[in-house]
């Protein structure tokens, strides 16, 4: 990966030998590594055992829960906010997992439509909740730096299946419990 590195750099008409790039292949190597490492995991070894048992069928909500990806696209970043919800079927999540199943996906080339499906697909299938409920809200540096240069714009994507789908009152309780910022 150096080596395609050190060849952009030429192409873009830079001299990789000059001292401030000297060390940029390795370093942009270890960064796109670490961008796409959810390539080179497995969403159940991520879970693993932390799915509990408990008597609880109310809603449970994790909200802003930062987000960092990388468009399919341009390969330029995107980031936000992932508010996520579900109502319990016998079975919970431990906390921290669904964080780090965001990350999971995320950390792959991405369109923000296929990553909120994603999330919201991995929490059904591991714990087979009433709802789940996942609503992504970011920026685009493709919109943003380039294009069409809007800065203000975000990106709001939802996944709702089960009740969250069936029931405009479920789904309206969880929108209004994670309270998007309109601002």
């Amino acid at each position: 990966m150096e080596d395609v590195i050190k060849q952009l750099l030429l192409k873009m008409g830079e001299d990789p030998d000059r001292e401030g790039l000297r060390d940029t292949p390795a370093r942009m190597t270890k960064s796109l590594q670490f961008l796409t490492e959810g390539y080179r995991q497995d969403p159940q070894t991520i879970i693993n055992d932390a799915i509990f048992n408990e008597d609880c069928n109310h809603m449970v909500i994790v909200r802003d829960i930062e987000v960092y990806s990388m468009c399919e696209h341009h390969m330029l970043p995107f980031f936000g906010r992932c508010h996520i919800g579900y109502i319990p079927y016998g079975r919970v999540f431990g906390v921290s997992k669904l964080a780090r199943l965001v990350d999971c996906y995320a950390r792959r080339l991405q369109l923000q439509e296929r990553l909120t499906q994603q999330v919201a697909r991995i929490i059904r299938d591991s714990i087979n909740p009433e709802g789940v409920g996942v609503v992504i809200e970011a920026q685009h540096l493709c919109m943003m730096m380039r294009g069409v240069e809007k800065q203000n714009s975000k990106m709001v994507t939802s996944a709702m299946l089960g009740s969250f789908h069936d029931s405009v009152a479920t789904r309206n309780e969880f929108l209004q419990l994670i309270q998007l910022n309109t601002a």
